[in-house]
């Protein structure tokens, strides 16, 4: 069923490209999904639920940013046209990481770098309220890929926003966001030890916010997306990851899949 609605979606998208949004969560959640009887994400089909969700997750941010009518966008092994959709309410700093996280994961450097050439006041036009740290995080992101100045002020923005006395939700902020923060400021300074350590942490808080009796059943509790992604970065700089999980797929980790078919 959710294969079905996501290839659905998939197939929609050159009708209604403001569909992308939705596209974004269902195919990120069939991505993980798969993980629940792959967790080590050694099959084909994984892999390929995975590469899905980045190419629409980075779909999302071509369409909304494109100057022209229309975009050309690689998803599910077809080259499809979407239309410019500009900002949308599912264009937010949520989906701006989802989509760099996924894309690191799948070592998409060409869609990392476009990524990090989206503004952050689109990511502002969206009609919500988001907590500071979310675009000094991104900016951090962005900085560190782009090779720009300041790196290091902008991760101590960011780290200083997730204080529980600032963020306007402190367990989220705490347990989900601050860890892969702390993953890249060990990583900067070329800690590995510190690396290892802020890993096992960031996959213990993951493991305790989603065992949660009201999370425990959701999908984004299967892997840790963003310290995955930061262990990737980590991984492909020759930095040993000495810790093995179960929200860490050790195939997505060695980039297993890579280059497996055209994406």
């Amino acid at each position: 069923m959710l294969q079905a609605s996501a290839q659905k979606l998939v197939d929609g998208l050159e009708t209604d490209s403001t569909d992308l949004g939705r596209a974004q969560r269902t195919t990120l959640t069939l991505a993980q999904s798969h993980c629940l009887l792959d967790p080590r994400a050694s099959i084909f089909p994984t892999w390929d639920a995975w590469v899905t969700a980045m190419q629409v997750s980075s779909a999302v941010f071509a369409a909304a940013t494109t100057s022209e009518d229309h975009v050309q966008c690689r998803i599910a092994h077809e080259d499809r046209t979407l239309q410019a959709t500009g900002p949308q309410h599912y264009v937010t700093p949520g989906s701006w990481t989802t989509a760099f996280y996924l894309a690191v994961i799948c070592r998409e450097k060409d869609r990392i770098t476009a990524l990090c050439h989206v503004p952050l006041a689109l990511l502002r036009e969206n009609g919500s309220r988001f907590d500071a740290y979310h675009y000094n995080w991104i900016s951090t992101l962005q900085a560190y890929w782009l090779g720009k100045p300041d790196l290091g002020e902008k991760l101590v923005s960011a780290v200083d926003g997730t204080d529980p006395e600032i963020a306007s939700d402190p367990e989220t902020a705490g347990k989900l966001i601050y860890p892969p923060m702390e993953m890249f400021h060990r990583f900067l300074r070329k800690d590995h030890a510190g690396f290892t350590q802020a890993l096992a942490n960031a996959l213990q808080w993951h493991r305790e916010y989603w065992t949660e009796e009201s999370r425990m059943y959701q999908s984004p509790g299967l892997v840790a997306l963003a310290p995955l992604a930061m262990a990737c970065i980590a991984h492909d700089a020759g930095i040993p990851i000495g810790v093995e999980s179960e929200y860490l797929p050790a195939t997505l980790l060695g980039r297993n899949w890579y280059g497996e078919f055209p994406t």
